[in-house]
Parts: structure tokens; sequence; C-alpha cells
């Protein structure tokens, strides 16, 4: 594999042979499963990533106008955990996926939580998809949502802290280990571009400068601002009461100035691919992990699910050497940085 990669192929015409899921024919989301569990590990139990792809990963990242689109077959570019398996029956089967998102993002100005729907794509095409939609009690909606990435719920997760959806959509919970690693995250370099958000700003991973306007100064992990809420949780009726421990998404709070990032696991920063700054999220390595929320505005073509499909036969050898800057990557334009 080269140095670095692009992560960038020819995408070939798409053939839509099958179409699954409850969304295709109109249908509101199956009952969620029932779970009593108050406490959890702090960890999830996870699957070796040892099983290669059954077809050829393909994504193409264009800039299209004032658009940057993403098309995508879903397959990731690395190894992943045997599926389906104890905690999840699901098959990894390929995706149709074309996510448009502003090329030029701005701040909004306001927060925009994430729905259950993906918070954005990977350079190599696959989803980040923060939530679970697994509920105390199986109330769907509640505040209790469990934390996937708590073990309190065995979802099935490789190595990648990835598994299925039913409509066969692989996807990341957390840090995406060998994805990360095939982009070379080191902790003395500055993150790699990891992926896109909903709205357009860029994903990075864990490391980044230590002084936001300076490129030259020193490389630090970036630190989440939330920590587990101390005391114990209400209980009666739905709510499940014990100690906050982490098992929850609601066992933990947002406290401004505790680590690097604000409540969207963001910061406005210089990075490689912005030299003169842009806002940009990043993978942490402690809660959220993944962002739970927007700076920008995020675009409705994250909303949907797409269903299952395949590609058709790549043209040629489809993988392609990235010219200098790499495809779809553009320099930022001229500008100082985006203010809040």
């Amino acid at each position: 594999m080269p140095g670095v990669k692009s992560y960038v192929w020819a995408v070939a015409a798409l053939g839509l042979t099958a179409v699954f899921g409850f969304e295709a024919f109109g249908q509101g989301p199956p009952p969620a499963r029932r779970h009593t569990v108050i406490e959890s590990p702090g960890k999830p139990s996870l699957e070796p990533a040892t099983v290669p792809p059954h077809v050829r990963s393909r994504v193409s990242i264009t800039v299209e106008g004032d658009r940057r689109v993403v098309r995508a077959n879903g397959i990731p570019d690395h190894d992943t955990g045997q599926f389906p398996n104890r905690g999840n029956p699901n098959t990894i089967r390929q995706q149709t996926y074309m996510f448009d998102m502003p090329a030029q993002p701005r701040l909004a100005g306001h927060i925009t939580k994430l729905g259950m729907h993906d918070f954005g794509i990977a350079v190599d095409g696959v989803p980040f998809d923060p939530g679970a939609a697994e509920w105390y009690k199986g109330v769907r909606g509640s505040k209790w949502q469990y934390a996937p990435l708590s073990g309190a719920v065995n979802l099935g997760l490789d190595s990648n802290y990835a598994h299925v959806q039913p409509t066969g959509a692989y996807h990341y919970h957390g840090l995406p280990t060998d994805l990360l690693r095939e982009l070379k995250l080191r902790p003395t370099a500055h993150s790699p571009l990891v992926g896109w958000a909903a709205d357009g700003f860029p994903i990075y991973a864990v490391f980044g400068y230590s002084n936001p306007k300076d490129a030259r100064s020193p490389i630090d992990a970036m630190r989440s601002s939330y920590r587990v809420k101390s005391g114990r949780r209400p209980s009666g009726g739905n709510n499940p009461g014990g100690v906050y421990d982490g098992t929850f998404v609601a066992d933990y709070a947002y406290v401004p100035g505790l680590g690097d990032l604000d409540e969207c696991n963001g910061r406005i920063t210089v990075t490689p691919e912005f030299p003169r700054g842009t806002y940009a999220y990043f993978l942490s390595e402690s809660w959220p992990v993944v962002p739970r929320c927007y700076k920008g505005t995020p675009s409705k073509s994250f909303d949907r699910r797409p269903q299952p499909a395949m590609f058709g036969r790549p043209p040629g050898e489809g993988r392609r050497h990235p010219p200098p800057g790499g495809f779809g990557f553009p320099p930022p334009r001229g500008g100082p940085p985006p203010r809040s």
C-alpha cells in the first residue's frame, strides 16, 4: 500500500439489485430490544478484525461546484470482524452511498444535535455513527440510551469499534483502529484527515497542535471536555437508578474548558490541510469519541439510510495513484478562520 492513502477509486455505474429494510416500505422502526442492565465494565468486548473484505472498497470524494460529494460502497479497505457474530446477526453488504456537504462550510451560530443517523463519513467510505438504538427497558427515544462503547450491551463490535446495521451497512462507533493505522496516525504528528462531517467540516483523530494557531507548536492528544456525572441516576418508572458510570449517554456532562475540545468535540485550529485555519472535529480517546453534535449546518443527505445494492463492474483496475495534493481534497481558500 502507498505511504499516504488517498482512498479514491474510480466509481462505476450503480446498479440497484435489491432493496431491504423497513424504511423502503414506509414503515417505522421496529420495537427496541428491552434491557435492564444499569452498570457496565466501561469498555466493550471486541471481536478480532481478521476477515478480509469480500469485495473491493470503492469510494470517490470530489468537489462539484460548492459541494463536496462522497460516493462509496461502504466496504472498508481493512479487515473486519466476523459477521454475523453473537452480538450482531447481520452480514456486511455493499451500499450505494452518495453524500454531499458544503465544500466551504460555515459555522451556524448554534448547535445541531446529532439524531439517529451518521455523523459523517470516513475517507474509506465507511460512516461514523456513534449512537446505538438501545434503550433502558426498550423505551425508544427516552433519555436512557445506552452508550455503545460502555460494554453494557453486547453489540458485536469488532476491534475497529464497528459493526453492521440490519441493512448490511458496516459503520464505526469509535476509533477505527485499522483505518488509523493505514493512515499512519502517530503521536508525533498532527492527525491525518480521517473524514468529513455532515456539515462539511473536516474530521481528525486524537492528535493536534497544542496551540491551535501555530502549526509549529508541539503535538498533543486532544482532550474531550466531557466527564461522568457524580451521584446517582433517578429511579422509578422508566428511570434506571444506580450510580452514574458511563453506561448511558446521559451519564456524561459537558464541562466547558475541561479539555481542549468544545461540546461538539471540535475547535478552530490550523491543520496541515487548512494552514489558515478551520473549524475541525476530532475523534477523542475518551467519551464521546465520535462527536454528537454539529457546529455547522448538517447536510440532509446524511438523514436517510441508503439501502443495500451492488456496484457494477469497476472499469480497469479501479484504484489509481493520487496527483499531488490528492483527489477531492483541494487546498482551502483564503480568508481568516471562521468565528463563532
